[in-house]
């Protein structure tokens, strides 16, 4: 028995250390080069860019949808396009959208459901005229001045994929605590994609704010019902040699739900769809990219292995606390060494990148809100253990003024 649980302690503690080092290793690259790096360039001054079309896919989405298609409105040029694909709506978001200025076309499909049906019935659209360049933004997201133009050049200057700071705030007002949600947010959506960017490694798509060559979407399997049809879509194109890039000065934003149960719902469909896709394809990644020798696969793979910031807490902690037992029973301290230096090193990250990008929103005194937030997700990750995976594209309820995206906005961290 001391050997079995000696042998299951090390072997647990060798296969979170590289999830702890990739982790740690794309926040402390975020905060330490991140200055260094130079934004992607521009197109030359007094050229007039090609012509865009912004697709929103929505659903549902009548009572926010005003703001976002004003927000891009304001940054588009004559020959832009914004075309709204109203899906399997029941409300009246075809006539709002119209009513704002978009292009509109409806799509009716009960037994096809979800987004990637939505996108693909709206690039299919845009092919009788085809833009340029590509941007799909989510209807319940507000655009920064200057992003559209920021994506529509970084995609044309690199003929690439690009993804754009996408962050989530609490919506005004909210009588859920969304501190420790947002900071973990942060870390997922900026400082990862921001460490591997200024080591010139491409990134996840996060499903809004994405810019593609007009040859390159129109070419991608969009059709699915997939949750994560972004995190699916990135794999997708990095495997066809079209690795996304990240693009840090366009900024989008939305808020959380403003019920608790509107959050658990989101949260719920947004993290079993990121373990199911690390179960299906991490491995089958992880494998081709050894075998083509290919760095940008590789960090895609190794990026999409690790898992949500909760999880990996929880999978460090339980395996320090497993080698420990496995200690005090007489066995090997190798797993006791290996899971404290993986339980410092987690640590440690998770400290430098809430210097950065984390104190104005968890100050010290909210510091004990964190093991409250990680324990509520124990039921969540129990019901993708059992098999209780959501699938749904459903519309998740927020303010419905949306959010206002100030360029202004007290945001500190290693790009202020």
């Amino acid at each position: 028995m001391t050997a079995f649980v000696s042998l299951l302690s090390i072997a647990v503690a060798v296969l979170l250390a590289p999830l702890v080092a990739v982790f740690a290793a794309e926040i402390i690259a975020a905060v330490i080069l991140s200055r260094r790096k130079h934004p992607v360039p521009a197109a030359p001054s007094g050229i007039q860019r090609p012509p865009l079309a912004v697709l929103i896919p929505a659903h549902n989405e009548s009572s926010g949808i005003r703001p976002t298609i004003a927000d891009i409105r304001a940054q588009l040029l004559p020959h832009d396009r914004l075309l709204v694909v109203a899906d399997n709506c029941s409300d009246d978001t075809a006539a709002m959208a119209r009513d704002a200025g978009a292009e509109v076309i409806e799509r009716t499909d009960l037994v096809r459901r979800g987004k990637g049906y939505a996108l693909d019935w709206g690039v299919r659209h845009l092919g009788s005229r085809p833009p340029a360049v590509v941007i799909i933004v989510d209807a319940d997201c507000r655009v920064s001045e200057g992003a559209i133009e920021a994506l529509a050049s970084a995609c044309g200057s690199s003929n690439r994929p690009v993804q754009a700071l996408y962050l989530m705030s609490a919506p005004v007002n909210s009588s859920i605590n969304h501190q420790v949600a947002e900071f973990s947010w942060r870390v997922k959506n900026w400082l990862r994609p921001l460490g591997l960017f200024v080591l010139d490694l491409p990134c996840q798509l996060m499903g809004s704010g994405m810019a593609f060559p007009w040859e390159v979407i129109r070419t991608a399997e969009l059709a699915s019902g997939q949750i994560v049809e972004d995190l699916t879509l990135g794999l997708d194109l990095t495997l066809a040699g079209h690795p996304p890039l990240f693009c840090p000065t366009a900024r989008i934003g939305s808020t959380f739900p403003t019920s608790a149960k509107g959050a658990q719902s989101q949260r719920r469909r947004w993290e079993h769809g990121h373990l199911d896709t690390i179960m299906r394809a991490a491995p089958k990644l992880l494998a081709r990219a050894c075998v083509k020798r290919d760095l940008d696969l590789m960090a895609v793979a190794l990026d999409l292995s690790v898992p949500p910031v909760s999880l990996l807490g929880m999978l460090v902690l339980a395996a320090f606390g497993l080698s420990l037992l496995a200690s005090l029973i007489g066995g090997s301290s190798i797993g006791l060494w290996v899971s404290a230096g993986n339980l410092l090193v987690f640590v440690s990250a998770i400290g430098i990148a809430w210097l950065k990008c984390g104190m104005d929103l968890v100050p010290p005194a909210s510091l004990l809100l964190i093991p409250f937030y990680v324990a509520r997700k124990l039921k969540l990750y129990a019901q993708f253990a059992f098999g209780q995976v959501d699938s749904q594209w459903t519309r998740t309820d927020r303010a419905k003024d949306g959010l206002k995206i100030d360029e202004k906005q007290s945001v500190k961290g290693p790009m202020s």
